[in-house]
């Protein structure tokens, strides 16, 4: 317990000197690319005869308050839409699904490092999934389980200049990792 605490003493102290790399008024676009997730597992999943696409990302986000609970934090809100795929055939037969996400982000950011934006949040959104079958001859269409949906997340954005960075998030939902590139103006 001791050890526990002076550690976090000598991280308070050492980012004291740090300033927010994100605040009220900036605005940063996200590009990212997801792998695991939750989409696409159970009972028959998993296979190799799956062709299963990356998430594609894209979101927004726009910092809203500055200086939270000192001058390294603050508080950003904005959207996410994602898109996945995955396909299934043997000799003709198969289904193809095919999910959109859209959701609204809320994120707490802290600066532990100059350059380095850490974060973590929650989204809500809706997960639009739609089913096409086909076989012998035949094709149908079927909305899948689109609904309601829900994510955490903890991330990280470097700067590699005032306005370009490499981000990356684990948490639950749509991936499990998403990663790429962020653009501040």
């Amino acid at each position: 317990m001791f050890l526990a605490t002076v550690i976090c003493l000598f991280a308070a102290v050492h980012t004291s000197a740090q300033e927010s790399v994100f605040g009220k008024g900036d605005n940063v676009v996200n590009l990212g690319v997801g792998f695991g997730g939750n989409l696409y597992n159970g009972y028959g999943y998993g296979r190799s005869d799956i062709n299963e696409l990356p998430t594609f990302t894209l979101s927004y986000e726009r910092g809203i308050i500055s200086n939270l609970f000192n001058e390294q934090s603050s508080l950003g809100v904005g959207g996410l839409v994602g898109y996945t795929s995955a396909k299934y055939d043997y000799s003709g037969w198969g289904w193809t699904s095919t999910d959109i996400m859209v959701g609204a982000r809320g994120a707490m950011h802290y600066t532990f490092v100059d350059r380095f934006d850490t974060y973590a949040g929650l989204m809500a959104g809706y997960n639009i999934n739609s089913w096409k079958w086909k076989g012998a001859g035949y094709t149908s269409s079927s909305t899948g389980s689109s609904g309601l949906i829900y994510t955490f997340f903890v991330g990280g954005r470097y700067y590699l200049g005032d306005s370009f960075a490499v981000f990356a998030e684990v948490g639950y939902g749509y991936s499990l990792i998403n990663a790429g590139l962020s653009f501040k103006f």
